[in-house]
């Protein structure tokens, strides 16, 4: 009897197992416009405020944040920091402009409207992508963890970031689109959807094959950006170094 009550118990989990399996949605990007891209910009962060986009790029020496000229892949305006700071994520919450730094442990703010400094905060942790629900700040630090925090950088919660129950570690930059939480995952090609709520990863999003081999150069890096734009619903991604933007559309991939 105790090994029909084992069998059964298996099975009861193979079946868990399978419905979780089927719960995850396998996406796919399709290419619906395509932007020159400053090849200088080491993609860190990107977004849109106000039908305007905005990009971080980082390495120390060259960090900057700019205000792009989609048609040109240009910076309109243009903020250069000082050669110790390795610049990260970026977004806007209210009308302060959070920019993080990798390994410096502080945080920037900015009036996004003027571009003026406003304050310089502590950080306890390595700045990695950063993004907002609207009420709070959210930020990877290259771990499975997602950390909720206020516009003064007080700790909200955090949550784990679980694909299937496992632990999904090297989240990057971050975007929130209809109630989620979008991550690249560094150095692969791999995009996760994510409930805010649970950290559980509830679609990926495959890019691979997006920037073509044929434009690829010895210091073309790995796919890190993405923007969407609430005010028309378009999405867009791009990578560290890369010549292009891409306005892409996801499609569920076939069985």
């Amino acid at each position: 009897m105790r090994s029909v009550f084992k069998i059964m118990a298996i099975l009861l989990a193979v079946s868990a197992s399978l419905r979780c399996s089927a719960q995850l949605k396998s996406y796919k990007v399709e290419v619906v416009r395509e932007y020159p891209h400053d090849v200088t910009s080491y993609t860190q962060g990107l977004f849109f405020h106000d039908g305007q986009m905005y990009e971080s790029t980082g390495v120390a020496g060259e960090s900057t944040f700019r205000k792009v000229d989609m048609a040109t892949g240009k910076p309109l305006r243009k903020l250069e920091f000082a050669d110790r700071y390795f610049v990260e994520g970026s977004v806007v919450l209210g009308d302060n402009l959070y920019i993080l730094t990798w390994h410096n442990n502080v945080a920037f703010v900015y009036d996004i409207n003027t571009l003026e400094y406003r304050s310089t905060w502590s950080y306890p942790r390595e700045g990695w992508g950063l993004t907002t629900d609207g009420r709070s700040l959210i930020a990877s630090d290259g771990s499975s963890t997602l950390y909720f925090m206020t516009p003064e950088f007080k700790m909200e919660r955090q949550v784990t970031v679980k694909l299937q129950g496992r632990p999904m570690r090297l989240l990057n930059e971050l975007e929130y689109i209809d109630g989620k939480i979008w991550a690249n995952v560094y150095t692969s090609d791999m995009i996760l959807i994510i409930d805010p709520a649970t950290g559980k990863v509830e679609a990926t999003v495959d890019c691979s094959g997006l920037l073509p081999e044929s434009l690829r150069k010895p210091d073309t890096d790995v796919l890190n950006g993405i923007a969407y734009n609430p005010a028309d619903g378009k999405l867009y991604l791009t990578g560290k170094n890369w010549p292009r933007l891409y306005e892409v559309k996801i499609v569920e991939k076939r069985k």
